[in-house]
């Protein structure tokens, strides 16, 4: 951040403004939009895409530009923009495929719509920050790797707790600790919350109910955390993890965890409810075990020294996530530096899978993340893939093959799949070039192969 400011300060002299492309016209956007049109020097927000135009027209209105275009291909979106003119589209594809457009952000939050965008942007050598935790956790590490093979940056946000996480978790590493224990900061947790149960504080802030549910039951966090293993390698200590109930600073949670077991484990992503300062972030970490004894007890004396406590595990921690004020901060980083702010490493370490929230009967068709079926967890990719295990991303539309009670994790083999998705298809290819890669025949029972 301390050089993005510059960095952007000589982009604006410049004239040569990043310029952004954003598809999804939701609660993310609009804010995205009125920060970097009203707060960021250096970077203009060129079109948005959404499926219904008069929503796009609203973002542009809402941050103090009353009059956009409609474009409908590359071409006509080069025009506007030549016009100096705002544009909306229906056609995402035509951002993809702008050259007019430095970079996409990808904020539709919908797994199957987020496939498509993310892999025509891929195709079309397009740079995407993506926002849709939910795709990344799903098909997130085949997306990654697609994208590097191709020569395409592809990147998390900051703004969010994954990103926020791996900023500390590269700090951390920076200074010469080991962190152990990657976490989110949760003010409320009910597996059984509803659109119904959520409406009214959807409605306080502007937010869709689907949404909201799946921040208080659970779901959200799961994809989150997830999505840090993946970039980190972590696992976790159990299913759903641990999910730490406490009422004092986080700083008192150190005491929690086992570090040897940490370590066998490679680290662990975990969360935890109630703690302040919510609704922030916080990373554990220790002395690393391969310094002399002189050199360990030098890092132990001066962390001591900066107020850290005496270990074995020293907390840090980021207070608040500032969502739509720092996604500039991610295209900036991805266009001016190349860095990505967060990304899958390899092959998948922690997924998300379902579990019903109510007693489900053959024939229902399973609805949306943060609706009245079901939630998500986080497991162990390895146990996922031996239990056959429906991932939750890919949930949606569903049809149950069986009755299923409340609680109970899905399999592939209880439910059939719609027919024709793309992140169906990402989901198969990642499956099947992982288990290659990790000579294993693990996943080669999945239900989808």
């Amino acid at each position: 951040m301390i050089i993005i400011d510059e960095a952007l300060r000589r982009r604006a002299e410049a004239g040569k403004p990043v310029r952004v492309g954003i598809v999804g016209a939701g609660f993310m956007c609009r804010g995205i939009v009125n920060q970097i049109m009203n707060h960021t020097p250096g970077m203009v927000v060129v079109a948005i895409a959404n499926r219904t135009l008069s929503h796009a027209a609203a973002v542009w209105a809402e941050a103090g530009i009353p009059h956009c275009k409609e474009v409908s291909d590359a071409e006509s979106l080069a025009e506007a923009f030549a016009s100096n003119v705002a544009a909306i589209s229906s056609n995402s594809l035509a951002l993809c495929e702008s050259d007019v457009i430095d970079v996409l952000v990808e904020a539709t939050g919908h797994v199957e719509f987020g496939a498509r965008v993310i892999s025509a942007a891929i195709a079309c050598g397009k740079p995407v920050v993506n926002m849709n935790a939910e795709l990344d956790a799903t098909v997130g590490p085949w997306l990654a790797h697609k994208a590097r093979e191709a020569g395409v940056a592809l990147t998390g946000c900051d703004g969010d707790q994954p990103a926020a996480q791996i900023n500390l978790y590269r700090f951390v590493k920076t200074i010469g600790l080991e962190p152990l224990v990657c976490g989110n900061i949760k003010g409320l947790e009910d597996r059984y919350r509803n659109p119904q149960t959520q409406a009214s504080f959807a409605k306080q802030w502007g937010q869709s109910a689907t949404m909201v549910t799946s921040f208080a039951d659970g779901t959200k966090i799961s994809f989150e955390q997830a999505i840090v293993a993946n970039a980190t390698g972590m696992s976790v200590v159990k299913r759903g993890m641990l999910g730490l109930q406490h009422t004092g600073h986080v700083d008192e949670l150190t005491t929690r965890f086992d570090v040897d077991e940490l370590r066998n484990l490679g680290g662990v992503v975990d969360y935890a409810v109630g703690p302040t300062p919510g609704p922030g972030v916080f990373v554990f970490a220790a002395v690393p075990e391969h310094g002399s004894a002189s050199d360990q007890a030098m890092q132990a004396h001066y962390l001591r020294y900066g107020k850290l406590g005496d270990g074995p595990l020293y907390s840090f921690y980021t207070p608040y996530h500032l969502t739509v004020f720092e996604v500039a901060l991610s295209i900036a980083r991805l266009v001016l530096f190349d860095d990505l702010a967060i990304t899958p490493i390899a092959a998948p370490c922690v997924e998300v899978l379902t579990l019903a929230k109510t007693n489900l009967s053959t024939g229902d068709v399973i609805d949306g993340l943060g609706g009245f079926s079901t939630y998500g967890v986080c497991e162990t990719a390895r146990k996922t893939a031996e239990q056959n295990l429906l991932p939750m991303g890919l949930a949606e539309g569903c049809v149950l093959k069986r009755d299923v009670s409340r609680d109970t994790p899905l399999c592939y083999a209880d439910v059939t799949l719609p027919k024709g998705r793309v992140a169906t298809q990402l989901r198969i290819e990642q499956d099947q070039y992982f288990s290659t890669m990790q000579n294993s025949t693990s996943t080669s029972s999945n239900g989808l192969l």
